[in-house]
């Protein structure tokens, strides 16, 4: 499973793995609880391998960002998304030094540090990331 496969869907909590495809919509299952159900091409949906996160000279892609957090926890999980605003920044500080913090608000770090626990709870292999995309392992 890479992070090609797996999504973001605008207005459900969660992410997804899509698991099939019809001519309408995507058939994808929920890494909460392994429900599947369609996702309509009506639905904002984001791509975790097409996420970037700002910093001051470029952009930084949440593929690296996660592999980072992997890194510095050891395939852990990160400390819970509901921290407090302060604490989140300066976790995410040390795991991004140079973003942007006029453009990266405190709930995109959240959702970051939210979706990295997600994949660790799905068992996901952070080491199958590399730095231009992620292929299926």
């Amino acid at each position: 499973m890479g992070l090609t496969k797996i999504i973001s869907v605008t207005g459900k909590p969660g992410l997804y793995k899509v698991i099939g495809q019809s001519k309408a919509a995507f058939i994808v299952e929920s890494l909460l609880d392994n429900k599947r159900f369609p996702i309509t091409d009506t639905q904002n949906v984001s791509a975790l391998n097409d996420i970037a996160i700002y910093t001051f000279e470029e952009e930084v892609p949440l593929r690296q960002v996660l592999k980072t957090i992997s890194q510095k926890e050891q395939g852990k999980k990160a400390l819970s998304h509901k921290e407090s605003a302060n604490k989140l920044l300066a976790y995410f500080a040390e795991i991004l030094p140079n973003f942007d913090q006029e453009r990266v608000y405190p709930s995109n770090i959240k959702k970051v540090v939210q979706w990295y626990n997600l994949l660790v709870d799905a068992k996901f292999d952070f080491s199958t990331i590399t730095e231009e995309t992620t292929e299926e392992a």
